[in-house]
């Protein structure tokens, strides 16, 4: 079984519905189980056009699914929720899904990229990753996911709101 860290987020609608609904579909994944999941966090929006703010999580699951089979279980959960990708990085969205880490998996594909390719970069992921696996070094650049969560923190774009 792998270690799957998936990042969720939302800002459109009613938002801790969404994650509740999006945690009960994680659970439902073939040969995968939620494990634990982060506290929410209510973050600031990054890029893209003017929008309200978002909550993000992480979940943690066990899966014997390969990468590609778990981001098409993502894929089908974000169009469930009404998610409509229309090629736009960071526009307003019901459901976002990433999978951010599999295992000490270092993947480039044109669907997938693994570890997340700006997982390094984003307050609103390392927050919530490194309250699930702080001591976890990240694959690629070989330091610890609290470290990472340490150099981008900025408590005035991410504030912790509640547990999921």
């Amino acid at each position: 079984m792998a270690r799957v860290f998936i990042g969720m987020g939302s800002n459109l609608g009613d938002r801790e519905a969404r994650f509740s609904e999006a945690l009960m579909a994680l659970g439902r994944i073939d040969q995968s189980r939620v494990v634990r999941t982060s506290r929410i966090y209510e973050t600031a929006p990054v890029g893209g056009p003017p929008q309200g703010p978002y909550l993000n999580a992480v979940v943690e699951l066990e899966s014997a699914l390969s990468p590609q089979q778990i981001l098409a279980e993502l894929l089908a959960i974000e169009s469930a929720a009404g998610r409509v990708r229309n090629g736009s990085r960071d526009a307003p969205r019901e459901l976002d899904l990433d999978l951010l880490l599999y295992d000490d998996q270092v993947l480039e594909s044109a669907e997938l990229t693994l570890p997340h390719p700006r997982l390094h970069l984003r307050a609103f992921v390392l927050e919530p990753l490194a309250e699930l696996a702080g001591d976890l070094v990240h694959p690629s650049l070989h330091t610890t996911l609290a470290e990472l969560a340490r150099r981008v923190r900025d408590p005035s774009a991410v504030q912790l709101l509640s547990p999921l």
